[in-house]
């Protein structure tokens, strides 16, 4: 478990931890509220046993589960996790539920448990979520998958992404209702807007910073998409 600094001030409202799970080592990521010591978990794939370890070791009380999108890694088994703890679950967007009534299927055929659920909330663009006295923004951020989110938390300049965009790479197009226009859209209208300066906890790898990426990503770098342009 590593930790992430989501603001340069003493006292910070949000802290976060990354717990890598599954085969594919992706990036679950607990956050909490220090005033309230409240917290959510968002992507939980798989490895609950690691992830409730984390919890445990933190001393957070989980208040929610919150999904970027409906890929077997991140959320393959957030419902036998909801259920467990009786915790709800919010997101993503309702354009991945196709993706999430597959995921059994999907389970069985990468040899990773996994099961459908039924979100209690879906989420749409502009749509908030609180955890403690912690408000983050919902972003819909299709192209990886059609219902993708992210989650923003202005105040500590930070986001979680999902596959939405890396360290120097972005997310993939080639799965079904994959785009990869949308998705470039997404992170150029969507993204960038938010801040060079914004701290970003992707789906896997390590974090980075959108002004980093505009300058040195290779897919969506402001001078690659302007030579592309011409």
């Amino acid at each position: 478990m590593s930790t992430v600094t989501s603001t340069p001030t003493q006292a910070p409202p949000l802290k976060a931890a990354i717990i890598p799970v599954t085969p594919l080592q992706q990036n679950c990521t607990l956050f909490w509220c220090t005033e309230t010591n409240k917290g959510a978990l968002v992507d939980p794939g798989g490895d609950l046993d690691k992830l409730k370890a984390a919890v445990k070791q933190t001393g957070v009380e989980l208040e929610k589960l919150l999904v970027t999108h409906g890929h077997l890694d991140h959320c393959g088994q957030a419902g036998m996790l909801a259920q467990e703890l009786g915790l709800k679950i919010e997101g993503p967007h309702e354009d991945d539920r196709f993706w999430i009534e597959k995921l059994d299927n999907d389970g069985a055929r990468y040899g990773m448990e996994a099961h459908s659920f039924e979100p209690d909330r879906w989420l749409v663009d502009g749509d908030t979520v609180t955890v403690g006295n912690l408000t983050l923004d919902v972003i819909h951020c299709p192209g990886h998958t059609p219902g993708h989110v992210i989650f923003h938390h202005q105040p500590s300049r930070l986001a979680i992404v999902g596959d939405v965009l890396f360290q120097g790479s972005i997310g993939r197009t080639d799965f079904p209702r994959g785009n990869h226009a949308d998705l470039i859209n997404a992170i150029t209208t969507k993204l960038w807007p938010l801040g060079d300066d914004v701290t970003f906890i992707p789906g896997h790898g390590p974090t980075s910073q959108f002004g980093y990426e505009r300058k040195h990503n290779a897919f969506v770098a402001d001078d690659v998409l302007r030579a592309r342009a011409t």
